[in-house]
């Protein structure tokens, strides 16, 4: 089994099973830090297909995106934490 073949007939449909796993998990909630959560995954995994995008086609241009991408999913994920925390500390002095 070549490389291609592995990535068409493995790795996409672990990707696209993980999509859906993600997305129910977005729909259903019950909390917004679930829901962060999962945006946070579906980027990630977003990551990941471009990933399998360069391999496939052997063209590594759309790294620097997928860098830029999954640093933005990382900052987003530290601020609403940061944003969680601090609504847990005024309620806490009210």
């Amino acid at each position: 089994m070549t490389v291609e073949q592995y990535i068409s007939y493995v790795i996409i449909p672990i990707i696209c099973v993980a999509f859906i796993i993600i997305f129910i998990r977005f729909l259903k909630g019950p909390q917004i830090v679930d829901r962060v959560v999962a945006i946070d995954l579906i980027i990630t995994s977003g990551v990941g297909v471009i990933g399998v995008f360069c391999i496939l086609y052997n063209d590594p241009s759309f790294l620097d995106v997928a860098t830029i991408l999954a640093l933005i999913a990382f900052l987003s994920t530290i601020a609403f934490s940061y944003y969680i925390e601090q609504g847990d500390k005024s309620d806490k002095d009210e």
